[in-house]
Parts: C-alpha cells; sequence; structure tokens
C-alpha cells in the first residue's frame, strides 16, 4: 500500500506559477511511476504527466508541454509538479497517483493509488 498526500494549490492568475507537492509513504516509493492527472468540473480525468521510478523518464500531455515539469525526489519520498506560464484552462482538481507498473500509461485506470486532490484555480 502507498499513502499519497498532495499539497500547494491554490489560486493564481493567470501567468503565474504553482508548484504541487505529493508526499508518499507507505511501500517502497523509489520502485512506483508516478504520475499527476486533473480533473475539472464536468470532465473526465485527465492525464498531465508521469516519471519513472528512476526520475530519468517524463511524460508529458500536450496542453501541459514546455510549461508544466514533473520531478520527484526519492529521498523525500515526494514527488513535484512545477506549472508556469498557469491559464485559466488548467483549473481543476490535480491528483498525485503511483503504479507499479515498470512502463508509461497516461490512462487513470492503471493507476492503483491516489491522493486526495489539491484544487488550483487560475483567474484570467
Amino acid at each position: 500500500q502507498v499513502q499519497l498526500v498532495e499539497s500547494g494549490g491554490g489560486l493564481v492568475q493567470a501567468g503565474g506559477s504553482l508548484r504541487l507537492s505529493c508526499a508518499a509513504s507507505g511501500r517502497t516509493f523509489s520502485s512506483y511511476f508516478m504520475a499527476w492527472f486533473r480533473q475539472a468540473p464536468g470532465k473526465e480525468r485527465e492525464f498531465v504527466a508521469a516519471i519513472s521510478w528512476s526520475g530519468g523518464s517524463t511524460y508529458y500531455a500536450d496542453s501541459v508541454k514546455g510549461r508544466f515539469t514533473i520531478s520527484r525526489d526519492n529521498a523525500k519520498n515526494t514527488v513535484y509538479l512545477q506549472m508556469n506560464t498557469l491559464k485559466p484552462e488548467d483549473t481543476a482538481v490535480y491528483y498525485c497517483a503511483a503504479t507499479d507498473h515498470t512502463y508509461y500509461s497516461g490512462s487513470y485506470r492503471d493507476y492503483d493509488y491516489w491522493g486526495q486532490g489539491t484544487q488550483v484555480t487560475v483567474s484570467s
């Protein structure tokens, strides 16, 4: 079992930045593929970014590529999402997720563990 707790959400103006954190506890964090998803009201949960267990491989949705950066610190059992140049359409609840799969997946169905989510609101 892995427990995930997100933090760092909030209200920011368009063009601003936020950094989300996801603290993990439980089984060995470094063996998990980690990802961020988001869900806006009335929409399906969508993939944002993922990172391999070593941090050597990262993956991004086209909508955030070049603006968001995912990283992890296995010594601190934490994964981060640095979000720059935020847009109103980035407004959503952001979820941290983990899977023990050894391959990349952008489907929420492949992730076994989820945090409670943190709200990000970008005003225009």
